[in-house]
């Protein structure tokens, strides 16, 4: 599956990184926790969080992560945004709260 594909099934914003969009996505992982998300998340993965900071990029771009999807409503700070575009790794937003994207997008890898 692609990140353009899940934008669509969940009615995601595409905020930045729009290089991006035909990423592959080969899991998902769900913290707020940077050191926990370095040590664990997958290749490929999209990373479901509420850290809207430029750090999210660095470690983005260093595990190959696909996408971030922001929840709540959040918006990424001005850094994080640019650091986005730079490395074309897609930042997305929803209203959803992260218990409901997370399941959802489970939902969809699983098929």
């Amino acid at each position: 599956m692609q990140v353009q594909q899940i934008v669509k099934k969940l009615n995601l914003t595409v905020i930045g990184g729009n290089d991006g969009i035909d990423n592959e996505i080969t899991g998902g992982y769900t913290s707020d926790l940077l050191s926990d998300v370095m040590g664990n998340v997958g290749d490929g993965n999209v990373w479901i969080t509420l850290q809207t900071h430029k750090n999210v990029m660095a470690i983005a771009s260093l595990r190959d992560i696909s996408a971030v999807i922001l929840v709540k409503g959040l918006k990424p700070d001005a850094d994080m945004l640019e650091k986005a575009n730079e490395e074309g790794i897609p930042v997305l937003g929803t209203e959803m709260e992260t218990f409901e994207v997370t399941g959802k997008l489970f939902g969809f890898l699983q098929k």
